[in-house]
């Protein structure tokens, strides 16, 4: 990316989501706490931190110079650029059973000098049974497969094989 002095440009990234579901439709991150588990580059810099950061809708923090508010500001440990992600929260779409094993977006983040490069899903996601509605509150995708039972149709329910792409919206 070139550098643009102190103008410093406002990009936003859809994280698109793909999995193969059985018998559940509805995958969602549940509550304004959920936490986007995402590994993040300096635009200015190129510097990619290791560790994985997280963002959430609760958290706000203000721009400076009064330029309303993002979920996370951080200065680059190499450059010193202050940069920031903001999540889009009307953005959030659920991953569906017709959505199965295709990538569909399911959150857009606007950055400020950081572009997502990682996504590592973890704890908090829901979905429902796809014909029984049975919910499913507590699902943990960090080994990217994850399987239940489902009482009511007494069949096994899951979702497997996660991945994910940035997309530039």
């Amino acid at each position: 990316m070139p550098h643009l002095g102190n103008k410093m440009s406002r990009y936003k990234f859809g994280l698109q989501f793909k999995a193969t579901l059985e018998n559940v439709t509805d995958v969602r991150p549940l509550g304004d706490d959920f936490r986007w588990f995402l590994k993040l580059k300096c635009g200015n810099c190129g510097e990619i931190p290791d560790k994985w950061q997280y963002v959430t809708l609760v958290e706000s923090v203000p721009l400076k110079g009064g330029r309303g508010s993002a979920s996370m500001v951080q200065k680059c440990k190499l450059c010193s650029r202050e940069n920031s992600i903001d999540i889009l929260g009307d953005t959030i779409t659920p991953y569906n059973a017709e959505n199965s094993e295709t990538f569909k977006t399911m959150v857009q983040f606007e950055c400020r000098g950081l572009e997502p490069v990682d996504f590592q899903p973890q704890a908090g996601f829901a979905a429902e049974g796809a014909e029984s509605g049975t919910p499913f509150p507590e699902i943990n995708l960090l080994e990217k497969d994850w399987t239940d039972y489902d009482e009511k149709i007494s069949e096994s329910v899951g979702i497997y094989e996660v991945t994910h792409q940035f997309i530039k919206c």
